[in-house]
């Protein structure tokens, strides 16, 4: 029977419920922002040609074949959820696809917050840690909600807190232990490169005295393992097909390391200052194996970024998420078990408060251009590229660039048909990448002329070029292949904008019987 007198109770449960709602509230802002950019900007492009090619493979396409895509399937296979969703409610599908990657997100930070409770302490209320959570999982991304990697961290979350326990010598739940190593394996399968992170991971387990042969590793890695024999089963294509060709080509959209190095200084600083303030306070932190956890893999998660070599932001996105926890974790302890009125916790606090300031404030710069398309949808180019192909009735449609935004989400929303095997010229630039330095190079990976190829039988009423690249893709194709060249001669420009040149196809047809027999295969059937 609890003694406390009702006075001293109550404005502690006040409080509680004050902070509970407080911080439901801030999420339900945030939700409320980002929900409006996502579903009134146009959709991020990777995210829509991973819809395309969902709904190619529903169609009975081949996977890898009759539609290119390097990454693994498992995302493929997620992105026809929301496409079966969308026909079945009876709307368009970004209306669906965001709120599910959404919900997918939040769900994870619930479980998260759920697990965190039996470490006690400031993870007590779970409300509060969950909307601290979601948040940071919202507000992050910006316009990258519903990335890989934005899923893999978000999937990873709950393992990292069950694995913390594990230091501290807390046996999880089984029914926990497997349900979470389930899905980091999944979350894992959708960046195979991050398996990485549980040999580092099951490194630091084993100095504490902890084996491998746990429920969550076995989990993980067996689900990890089962994954790897589906895509073998289902999808040879990938290890056939799609591996070796990013392999090959897709180094062309590598960066200097100097570049990158640059490019993740603001990661790199907060991570060191993470790293700095857990050293400074290691022996009086009460979450220390819980920072540590988060701090490994994101020190983790950095290298493998820095091992692919991209500058992208969503390849840096699950060690920025990981790492403004750690600071928010650290910062919120050092609060509550340590007054801010003491000299030696005001300098470690501004210093997290800073790198913290440095992460929020990159993640509004991110959203702000996704907020103004939001807000004036028509000033954006994809927007007058879709009115264009309505405008000219266009039925075929292709766009000569890197980037896929041009081909996708415009194909999504106006219902064209796309002209090509690839999402964009990535594979053409890496082609013209690797002949520099290897000789086979053009013969083992014909781009040029599967690209000729997909063009003269796809036929495109509408051809976008993007003036702003390096690569004369046109000049390039005209002299590798006389029948593209005699095929694009029938075209004459009608627009031009932002950088791009828009062409439109004279009456007739520009099918060369020869080249549309010669490398058919994969191409007639779409």
């Amino acid at each position: 029977m609890s003694h406390a007198h009702p006075s001293v109770v109550a404005p502690a449960s006040a409080s509680r419920r004050i902070i509970a709602i407080a911080s439901l509230l801030l999420l339900a802002i945030v939700l409320g922002l980002v929900l409006f950019t996502a579903l009134r900007s146009p959709l991020k492009d990777d995210i829509a040609w991973l819809l395309y090619v969902a709904r190619r493979w529903m169609m009975g396409r081949e996977l890898y074949v009759d539609v290119v895509e390097v990454n693994p399937p498992l995302i493929v296979w997620i992105s026809a959820i929301p496409l079966k969703l969308a026909a079945w409610i009876g709307v368009e599908t970004q209306f669906v696809a965001m709120p599910f990657f959404v919900a997918a997100v939040l769900g994870c930070a619930w479980w998260t917050a759920g697990l965190l409770r039996a470490m006690g302490g400031m993870f007590t209320d779970r409300v509060p840690v969950f909307a601290a959570i979601g948040t940071v999982l919202l507000v992050v991304p910006a316009g990258d909600l519903g990335q890989r990697e934005h899923l893999l961290v978000a999937a990873m979350l709950p393992y990292l807190v069950l694995f913390a326990r594990s230091l501290d010598g807390a046996k999880p739940a089984l029914r926990d232990a497997i349900l979470s190593g389930v899905l980091a394996g999944l979350g894992c399968a959708l960046k195979p490169r991050y398996a990485g992170v549980f040999v580092v991971l099951e490194a630091l387990a084993l100095t504490r005295g902890l084996r491998p042969w746990r429920a969550m590793p076995l989990a993980a890695g067996t689900t990890m393992a089962l994954y790897a024999g589906l895509v073998v089963l289902l999808c040879p294509a990938y290890v056939r097909r799609a591996v070796p060709l990013a392999v090959a080509l897709y180094g062309a959209t590598d960066v200097p390391f100097l570049h990158l190095l640059l490019d993740s200084a603001r990661l790199i600083f907060g991570e060191v200052v993470a790293i700095a303030l857990c050293w400074v306070r290691w022996a009086k932190l009460r979450e220390r194996t819980l920072l540590l956890t988060l701090l490994v893999f994101a020190v983790t998660s950095t290298v493998i970024c820095f091992v692919d070599g991209k500058d992208w932001f969503y390849h840096r996105l699950p060690a920025t998420v990981v790492t403004i926890l750690a600071l928010l974790c650290w910062a919120v302890s050092i609060l509550i078990y340590r007054p801010l009125q003491e000299r030696r916790t005001r300098l470690p606090i501004i210093a997290a408060g800073i790198a913290m300031l440095v992460f929020v404030v990159a993640a509004f710069q991110r959203l702000e251009p996704e907020v103004v398309l939001a807000v004036e949808p028509d000033r954006s180019t994809v927007t007058r590229l879709e009115e264009l192909v309505r405008r000219e009735h266009a039925r075929t449609y292709i766009a000569f660039s890197e980037w896929i935004a041009l081909g996708f989400p415009v194909v999504n929303n106006t219902g064209v048909t796309w002209a090509s095997r690839f999402d964009s010229m990535w594979a053409l630039k890496g082609e013209l990448w690797r002949a520099r330095f290897d000789p086979k190079a053009s013969k083992e990976w014909p781009i040029r002329r599967w690209v000729a190829h997909d063009f003269i039988a796809g036929c495109p009423d509408i051809a976008v070029v993007d003036t702003r690249e390096g690569v004369n893709y046109i000049g390039v194709l005209s002299a590798s292949d006389p029948a593209f060249a005699r095929a694009w001669s029938r075209y004459k420009q009608i627009d031009a904008f932002d950088g791009l040149v828009v062409y439109r196809r004279a009456a007739g047809g520009c099918i060369n019987p020869w080249v549309a027999q010669a490398d058919g295969g994969a191409v007639e059937r779409r």
